[in-house]
């Protein structure tokens, strides 16, 4: 059933998005296919995911069936009824029927939500759901127009603002045939190629299992969106490899966690919240991949300039070449995968069409898989793959959907306008503090949500009011994404660093310690180009040019100053000499990446220059610390 329902779901995408003609003599309204799609696909969380984590999915149980079979009722009949939504102004003069079963839909949308969100995630969509029977005895800042709880419930199923808000139709439109691809990767041969190919190229260097770890888990991260699946794919490879060649079993799992969330950031594909943030910005895709480039190659730059400190501060060596794949040999075997990619990239970037990219790269990964026997799906394995790609869907699908319930309730009460104000006024029009107050709410729904619906939250109530501040509106976007995602490697949530820690033998607060100084780009490169939107590409080419430049080198120096290991100049040393020094090279880091201007009164080059002070200071600093300690007895 689970397969069945999925396939319909992405045969209707199909149908939709390539325009097939399947539904002959049938116009299908773009409400009534996502209406459709959300019957198909929301339903199936209560067959594959229990009501409790004690319950058994051996077999459904009637409930589980008898609420699916709800589900898909509830949204047939808004589907059948799609014309009528539109002609008669259903979502605030509906007819009675249809209240009660918005009614019945709002409920076992929420049950679907928790399944598929966890119980934070529930918590957070059930009680900003009914805000709006509510909203006018809250206090001020959060008040709002109040409206009856039959005109929320019908308001919610039949508005275009709510369930069916942005979040499903960028779901319906775009995101679909991504989950797709992402999880029809993983099940052939490509996943394990693009593995061998990063063993192959980075194994054997210094620090060579860390450094596969990046380049990895970027890759998969940036396709799956998916930084928990990410961690399980590629860390149970790097992470006994980081072990056995000398890294400390907390640093092991730290580097996999933050390569792993990385590549939710890294583009050309950033998994999902990439082509959300696209339909909210109401930009081309491009766009944000544009404006992404840059943060996320600092990111991982930061990342590699460390590991390849501790490893040469450690004398680590790569693994031995017999133990690697060969590069040769990996290319002679998979070579064939990268027209997946090739093919990905240029319809993405040169033909810009967005929603049909990853169905054609689908198609021709299946094709290709099927040509070359080694990894060739046969009827057992062609069953699991439709399988995953329903749940996947069915997940996302619910999620989405139940996030669209906020939506809902901040559009019909009028709150999504008036928040922004309010707490520009709460900043005291202090940009530097709404910056602060921005990145601490989102790291704190970014511990309770993935990180697609902390992200639409925050854009929703959030980024009006940055963008109302005078910051570029792409720069904020990127800004509530990047620190959404810090929640992932930080204490005292760390999805990504428990999950990791479990596979390293690591205590998981040791892990979730190292990968808040491993992932240190994340904290602060967002503030940079929030700043100084040249750091996202958008700006005067010269200007561009010397602050991406700058970055680099602060990045290093940053990096340099956590680990304790300067490219060209060596170890630090340890003591009080040498903790200065690094505490003057991480303020020289800092400099030199901080964008000039503002209310900083100071231009990019004093900042550069003053840098570069810095760093000099700190190098002559460490120099004497080693002169103390080759001169100790």
């Amino acid at each position: 059933m689970v397969g069945a329902s999925g396939l319909t779901a992405v045969l209707l995408s199909l149908n939709k998005i390539l325009n097939l003609g399947f539904l002959a003599g049938v116009t299908l309204l773009d409400n009534a296919y996502l209406y459709l799609l959300c019957g198909l696909l929301v339903g199936l969380v209560f067959l594959f995911l229990p009501a409790t984590a004690r319950a058994s999915r051996v077999t459904v149980p009637w409930y589980d069936a008898l609420l699916y079979a709800l589900s898909l009722v509830v949204f047939a009949y808004f589907a059948f009824n799609a014309n009528r939504i539109l002609q008669e102004a259903w979502e605030f003069m509906a007819p009675k029927p249809a209240v009660a079963i918005a009614a019945v839909g709002w409920l076992l949308l929420l049950e679907a939500t928790r399944r598929a969100g966890g119980t934070a995630v529930f918590v957070v969509v059930a009680l900003i759901s009914v805000y709006p029977v509510f909203a006018g005895v809250m206090p001020g800042p959060i008040a709002g127009l109040p409206q009856p709880l039959d005109t929320t419930a019908a308001y919610h199923f039949t508005s275009s603002e709510s369930v069916l808000g942005i979040p499903t139709r960028a779901f319906g439109e775009l995101v679909i045939g991504f989950v797709m691809f992402g999880a029809v990767l993983q099940l052939t041969g490509a996943a394990s190629f693009f593995n061998d190919i990063a063993f192959a190229l980075f194994g054997r260097v210094r620090g060579g299992p860390a450094k596969v770890a990046i380049f990895a888990s970027g890759l998969m991260g940036s396709v799956s969106g998916s930084v928990v699946s990410n961690v399980l794919t590629t860390g149970v490879v790097t992470i006994p490899a980081m072990k056995r060649t000398g890294f400390a079993p907390p640093y092991a799992g730290g580097v996999e966690a933050c390569a792993s969330t990385g590549g939710v950031l890294m583009p050309p594909i950033m998994g999902a919240t990439a082509f959300v943030m696209a339909s909210f910005l109401g930009v081309p895709y491009t766009t944000v991949v544009l404006a992404a480039i840059v943060p996320s190659l600092l990111y991982y730059f930061g990342l590699f300039v460390q590991i390849d400190g501790y490893a040469a501060r450690r004398g680590l060596r790569g693994l031995p070449r017999a133990e690697l794949p060969a590069i040769r040999s990996t290319l002679a075997g998979g070579w064939q995968y990268l027209f997946v990619f090739v093919l990905l990239v240029w319809m993405l970037m040169v033909l810009q069409q967005e929603a049909l990219a990853p169905f054609y790269a689908t198609g021709l990964l299946l094709v290709i898989n099927q040509l070359w026997p080694r990894h060739r799906l046969n009827w057992r394995r062609l069953g699991t793959l439709v399988e995953n790609v329903s749940r996947s869907l069915a997940e996302l699908a619910a999620l989405l959907a139940g996030v669209g319930l906020i939506i809902g309730s901040l559009s019909v009460t009028g709150l999504a306008g008036t928040l922004a104000n309010d707490l520009v006024y709460l900043a005291g029009n202090n940009v530097y503090v709404l910056l602060v107050m921005g990145a601490l709410t989102s790291f704190i729904f970014g511990m309770g949500m993935t990180i697609t619906a902390c992200y639409i939250f925050l854009a929703i109530v959030l980024a009006p009011t940055l963008v109302t501040a005078g910051f570029d509106k792409v720069a904020v976007h990127l800004f509530m994404l990047y620190w959404g995602m810090v929640s992932f490697i930080t204490p005292p949530v760390a999805l990504a660093s428990f999950v990791a820690a479990g596979l390293a033998g690591a205590p998981p607060l040791k892990v979730g310690l190292q990968s808040m100084r491993l992932g240190s780009t994340m904290y602060f490169v967002p503030f940079f180009f929030v700043l100084n939107p040249s750091l996202i590409l958008r700006g005067e080419p010269a200007e561009v040019l010397v602050v991406v430049a700058t970055a680099v080198v602060g990045i290093w120096l940053i990096g340099s100053a956590l680990e304790g290991y300067v490219a060209g100049f060596g170890r630090v040393g340890d003591g009080i000499v040498a903790g200065a020094a690094r505490a003057l090279l991480l303020a020289a880091g800092l400099t030199m990446a901080l964008p000039g201007g503002g209310e900083l009164e100071l231009s990019h080059l004093q900042l550069s220059i003053a840098g570069l002070g810095l760093a000099g200071a700190a190098l002559a600093l460490a120099s004497i610390a080693r002169r103390f300690k080759a001169a100790r007895p």
